[in-house]
């Protein structure tokens, strides 16, 4: 069975083993990734974006805009500003954490006290008094120590932004070191420079993030790399920084995946990164991370003031005390700017134009729920046995079904493969890829219908092709629908065959001129042609004027012989039809004999290398001729054997005799078949019925009183041959006795 399946379908199964092969090498990365990543990236977004905004209302943005340009004055605002800004989030709504998404790089000046100060030391230098009361202003003018004196003992979080140049500013305490990691390396992106806060803010400030994100090559931002590398040590972003301050946390702590997870030995650790933890109390805070240790943002809404997830507060606002003291109080609170021309807005995939600020707010809401959704490192196995289990399914399967049937199984396979990947994001948050699972189903899907409609179809029309010229129409269609079943192999049959032959055509050929013969024969085959091919007979050959005909190949018919035989008593009456046509042309008569017989025959392509034909043959093909050649003897029409009868028991049969013909050595009766039992009148029947006891008197050697039946019927039909015939036989026997031990049977000698 197994054989017969890979002869018919090994190509198609060939093909499907290619492609998942290639799927499962572009599993592995061994192929460019763009096209399957942008289709994860693009199934990751929909879910991003279908998933409802959540209000968190511990993180509130306090938001430099429009209006707080217009009321305190051009960005950047004085330190000293920055200073009462501090005091009152700090001290009078006391915020629980304070972080800033801009960058405090450069001195303020803007008190003028520099200018003063050369002044003091020029100009003015004999002028002591004016000096001394400088000394007095200089706390007061002094804005960046004013910030920095704000900043002291209080939580807040100012950032810096990474690169690859000099280093300027002062950067924070890293979070660790490289000899904290107990000889493990990190896989995280090396920086070489910065740009940080002004050392003397940064000293006296809680903490220090890097502003810096991750832009996907769609140029979407997606995750954030939560720590970062500058030579021996590594800092943490603003979020991490923000979120480890409201927490409370003094430290962070790379764990590595080991062979006991309870074990914190080094020397069972195994180098690969698994989550940081944060010393929380009473737990610890663990914030899983991926490669290059980064974490997928979770986009709660669509960002902005109108977005939906966090509270805009102007900072104008804040400063005038006009922000109720419930909105702040214990809050987290996130500095950054939506006024024009100082928008930090980032691409999403929620919004091509999100606060930057926003992003990090987001951020710092999943570490505070540990909600974290991750592409694990065995993504790439699960993946590897997706495809794997779709393409060998996938393959067997759509080689099996039919196209509507592979349709829906394509789609259900998709429709699992969507709701496993749907399922494990929301029930494990494990972001899993889907695109090379679904190419491949698309892949073998089309590679099916290609080949369906390229070599199926195509051995359709040679199934047209081949069988036209021998079955009816409706018989190609069905077996052009379904090429598979059918073939030219030989095989062995019960079918019905028929020879059918013009009596005379000797003469008639004689009397007629040629192009005139050519007419009368194309006349007769086309109409004899059409009679077989109407009921559902495939039409062998031509031979001179006979015709050869049999049922229930290649299509198979459990009626074949029922088919026959309607269709022998048709081309009778078509035959009587012509004659009369002929007749009234002038041309010779026109009657035909059919011999009609049922059996087991070999059926298939046979022939010479030279040429070939889809034919029968066998014993019961040549008896077949054998009764078209005696039915003149016997004065009929048709003649059909005894398998014929048997098969097709809706007809009415006139028993004509037991017969041995050429070539066989055992009896068989042969019969005339009248019409269906049902159009039979009563006195059709009647004559049937004396004929049959004239026959069984006949073969029990009662001469007188088989004659007498025998012409009382060929007085009432006197023109049908087969009475006179037995007549003569009656005659016959009665001089020359056969003797006690006849079997009644005739033997022809001649074909």
């Amino acid at each position: 069975m197994l054989r017969r399946l890979f002869s018919k379908h090994g190509t198609r199964w060939t093909l499907g083993l290619v492609l998942t092969v290639l799927a499962c090498a572009q599993t592995l990365g061994m192929f460019p990734a763009t096209l399957t990543d942008r289709i994860d990236l693009f199934f990751y977004d929909m879910r991003i974006r279908v998933q409802p905004a959540a209000p968190d209302p511990r993180i509130v943005i306090v938001d430099i805009d429009d209006k707080s340009i217009a009321e305190v004055g051009r960005w950047p605002w004085s330190r000293n500003v920055i200073a009462d800004f501090v005091t009152k989030l700090a001290d009078h709504y006391h915020a629980r954490t304070i972080a800033f998404d801009v960058l405090f790089s450069e001195a303020d000046t803007s008190s003028g006290y520099g200018v003063l100060e050369g002044l003091a030391k020029g100009e003015l230098k004999e002028f002591a008094a004016f000096g001394e009361r400088l000394k007095t202003l200089k706390a007061s003018l002094d804005y960046d120590g004013r910030l920095a004196a704000a900043l002291h003992e209080r939580p807040v979080v100012l950032s810096y932004f990474l690169s690859n140049r000099a280093h300027k500013g002062l950067l924070p305490a890293p979070a660790f070191t490289a000899s904290e990691l107990n000889g493990n390396a990190l896989d995280v992106l090396p920086w070489k420079g910065y740009e940080g806060a002004l050392p003397a803010l940064q000293r006296t400030a809680k903490a220090g993030g890097y502003m810096n994100t991750e832009i996907d090559p769609d140029g979407l931002l997606r995750s954030i790399p939560l720590v970062a590398q500058i030579d021996n040590s590594y800092y943490e972003s603003l979020a991490l920084a923000t979120a480890r301050v409201a927490l409370g946390a003094t430290a962070i702590r790379p764990v590595f995946l080991s062979d006991d997870v309870r074990s914190d030995q080094a020397q069972r650790e195994y180098g690969v990164l698994e989550s940081l933890r944060l010393n929380t109390l009473p737990r610890q805070t663990v914030i899983p991370v991926e490669r290059e240790i980064k974490a997928l943002i979770q986009y709660r809404g669509r960002g902005g003031p109108d977005g939906g997830t966090f509270r805009y507060i102007a900072a104008a606002d804040v400063l005038k005390g006009r922000v109720p003291l419930q909105d702040l109080e214990n809050k987290i609170v996130l500095v950054g700017t939506t006024a024009a021309g100082l928008k930090d807005l980032r691409a999403t995939p929620v919004n091509s134009e999100y606060p930057g600020v926003e992003a990090h707010a987001n951020m710092v809401a999943s570490i505070l729920d540990g909600d974290f959704k991750q592409r694990p490192d065995f993504a790439a196995a699960i993946d590897l046995l997706q495809v794997i289990a779709l393409g060998v399914t996938l393959t067997v399967a759509l080689s099996l079904l039919t196209p509507v049937w592979s349709i829906l199984f394509s789609l259900t396979m998709a429709a699992a493969i969507g709701a496993f990947n749907f399922w494990m994001y929301q029930a494990h948050d494990m972001v899993l890829p889907v695109a090379n699972a679904l190419l491949l189903i698309a892949g073998l899907f089309v590679v099916n219908i290609a080949w369906g409609y390229l070599f199926e179809h195509r051995k359709g029309r040679a199934m047209v092709n081949l069988f036209g010229e021998y079955v009816a129409p409706e018989l190609v269609a069905e077996m052009a629908a379904n090429p598979n079943s059918y073939s030219m192999e030989g095989e062995s049959r019960e079918l019905t065959v028929l020879f059918a032959d013009v009596r005379g055509f000797t003469t008639i050929s004689e009397g007629l001129d040629p192009n005139t013969l050519r007419e009368y024969i194309n006349i007769y085959l086309t109409a004899m042609s059409e009679n077989i091919r109407g009921n559902r007979g495939t039409l062998d050959k031509y031979i001179g004027d006979a015709v050869m005909a049999f049922w229930g190949a290649p299509v198979t018919l459990p009626d074949h012989a029922a088919r026959a035989v309607a269709t022998a008593l048709q081309m009778q009456a078509t035959a009587a039809s012509l004659n009369r046509d002929f007749l009234a042309r002038g041309w010779p008569a026109l009657r035909i004999g059919i011999g009609l017989n049922t059996g087991e025959m070999r059926v298939g392509d046979m022939g010479s290398k030279i040429r070939r034909a889809y034919t029968v043959m066998g014993d019961a093909v040549n008896l077949s001729s054998r009764l078209e050649g005696i039915t003149k003897v016997y004065g009929v029409g048709i003649t059909v054997g005894e398998g014929t009868m048997r098969a097709a028991p809706d007809f009415a049969y006139r028993e004509l005799d037991r017969v041995k013909v050429k070539g066989k050595n055992e009896p068989v009766p042969i019969f005339e078949p009248i019409a269906l039992k049902t159009q039979l009148d009563a006195g059709v029947r009647d004559n049937l019925e004396k004929w049959h006891e004239a026959l069984a008197l006949i073969r029990a050697q009662r001469w007188d009183e088989a004659e007498s039946r025998v012409r009382a019927l060929h007085d009432s039909a006197p023109d049908d041959g087969l009475y006179l015939l037995y007549l003569e036989r009656i005659a016959h026997y009665r001089e020359h006795p056969p003797g006690t031990d006849w079997d009644g049977v005739t033997t022809f000698e001649t074909k």
